[in-house]
């Protein structure tokens, strides 16, 4: 019996340091731009779509500044999922939004019917659901969800029958900046497996 309660207290101070290690990197990465993943630097390029650069940017909470383009249109934060995508429009279809601003989930307007105008981004918008098949460089949104209360933003790289591959920015430090989803045809409509998917915008 003795053994079992020293071993308990060895295991409780081995679970506690670990945790008590895991809240200072993440403090560090928050305060001093320290990254979580030892084999990059925060805005180190790791992935590009269409020559449009992907950043590491260390953990998912870190922000390095605003960025803009060169005539000053708001990009977001630096590292961000938003300043990619934005950054990605910018540069691949000469897009710019007339809402520079609002998180990842904000992008998508519920209020509005498939295939509609969505007038804070200037792109169309398409619900998770749609009659319209997604397509490369469909800018996809996700909801928020209770590690992320704001939300998420990719670009779809590719489409297939049953799969879609999406490029993104700021999955966490250890994920991948590419990732397939599983899409559906049912009655007359295109879905994706993934419930958190809200939408999807794209330039008319």
């Amino acid at each position: 019996m003795r053994f079992d309660l020293r071993l308990i207290k060895r295991t409780g101070w081995l679970t506690g340091s670990i945790l008590l290690l895991g809240i200072l990197l993440v403090l560090g990465s928050y305060l001093y731009g320290w990254s979580l993943n030892p084999m990059h630097r925060i805005g180190d390029p790791i992935d590009s779509l269409n020559h449009v650069p992907i950043f590491h940017n260390g953990s998912t909470t870190h922000s390095s500044g605003r960025s803009t383009s060169s005539d000053g249109y708001n990009l977001g934060q630096k590292y961000q999922c938003v300043e990619f995508v934005k950054r990605y429009y910018y540069q691949r279809v000469n897009h710019k939004m007339p809402d520079a601003y609002g998180n990842a989930k904000d992008f998508f307007n519920p209020r509005l019917i498939d295939g509609s105008l969505n007038p804070h981004r200037g792109l169309l918008q398409f619900v998770n659901g749609s009659r319209s098949k997604p397509k490369s460089d469909d800018l996809l949104i996700y909801d928020s969800s209770f590690f992320n209360r704001y939300g998420h933003v990719a670009i779809v790289a590719s489409v297939s029958k049953r799969e879609v591959e999406i490029v993104q920015q700021n999955p966490g430090p250890f994920s991948s900046s590419r990732k397939r989803l599983a899409v559906r045809y049912e009655g007359g409509s295109w879905y994706y497996e993934d419930k958190r998917i809200l939408g999807w915008l794209r330039k008319n």
